[in-house]
């Protein structure tokens, strides 16, 4: 951001720490507009849920909201030189990069520096968590499960809890509004019904996942299972982070016809289908899907389809024709 010439810069990091951050600073830009003090004010926050409701319930018609998400193939391949291989297993984590070379060292660094302050301190800051075990349980298993779908109840079994599907799914949220874990919705006609569906599980960066396997990044590229499904959780990751506001992202199911994600804007509606090229599996999915919602022949990329690395280098929006 460029200020104009004789204003000044302040930037606040973690502003939303402070209480009632949105108030004052409230009170002091209108203080400043009033005095024709040409400031320009940058606030920074590693938790969206509070940071939007300071600035929707103070400051409103006062801010622009610019959404940062993890880092992108893109940018640690051109801030590390890494291949797309280095960026499906250890993910878009800067601070972590120099670790990378001491895997235990890393491992470390994401579950002590990254995850265990994320839950303890801006999830817990989000809402009122009841049960904070369960929702550390839930994500584990959420990164344990990234990119399959998951019966609530069948959550509820794997977490050994007597809770219920609300807690579960009021848990995903918190999770999601921390960039760290969400559950996407099934792709319907009926918004209802959708949203009444099974949630596939999707870790929002796959530094999560492998942060807590007991896999070394060469044993988990030599494992065709492992690393099928962490290319599908780094590409449904891509889509995540770098969707623009408004749309939405969901997959689809029907019998045994899935597709990895569905991709809506408008009117405009892409299926895609990830393969590894150690799990090609069929495409009769997309081919149904199309059919089935009139929507064109979808993408595949992996295998067969477009390479992993030309499309990691592409943010969402640019899929969509």
């Amino acid at each position: 951001m460029q200020a104009a010439q004789g204003a000044a810069l302040l930037v606040l990091d973690e502003v939303q720490k402070v209480p009632r951050w949105s108030e004052v600073v409230k009170m002091l830009w209108d203080e400043d507009t009033f005095t024709g003090r040409p400031l320009h004010v940058v606030l920074l926050g590693s938790s969206q849920f509070l940071m939007q409701k300071g600035l929707g319930e103070s400051l409103a018609g006062r801010f622009e909201l610019i959404r940062v998400p993890h880092w992108s193939f893109g940018e640690m391949r051109e801030a590390f030189g890494w291949d797309v291989d280095r960026y499906i297993y250890f993910g878009g984590y800067p601070g972590a990069a120099a670790l990378v070379d001491d895997e235990f060292r890393w491992k470390s660094y994401v579950l002590d520096a990254i995850i265990e302050p994320t839950l303890s301190r801006d999830v817990l800051q989000l809402a009122r968590i009841d049960k904070p075990a369960l929702l550390r349980r839930l994500f584990v298993l959420g990164c344990t499960y990234s990119g399959q779908i998951l019966f609530y109840q069948k959550m509820i079994g794997q977490l050994q809890d007597v809770g219920n599907t609300t807690t579960l799914a009021h848990y995903l949220a918190l999770l999601g509004g921390a960039w760290m874990l969400t559950g996407l919705d099934k792709f319907s006609g009926d918004q209802a019904r959708s949203r009444a569906a099974s949630p596939k599980l999707q870790a929002l960066n796959t530094a999560l996942i492998t942060a807590q396997l007991p896999q070394s990044f060469a044993m988990a590229s030599q494992d065709g299972e492992l690393w099928g499904r962490l290319v599908e959780s780094a590409v449904g990751a891509h889509l995540l982070n770098t969707a623009p506001h408004g749309m939405e992202i969901t997959y689809w199911r029907d019998r045994n016809q899935e597709v990895d994600y569905v991709l809506r804007q408008g009117s405009k509606i892409l299926p895609i289908e990830v393969k590894s090229g150690r799990n090609k599996g069929a495409l009769s999915g997309l081919r149904n899907f199309s059919e089935s919602f009139h929507a064109g022949p979808g993408l595949l990329v992996g295998t067969g389809g477009v390479a992993l690395e030309k499309f990691l280098a592409v943010g969402a929006e640019g899929w969509m024709g």
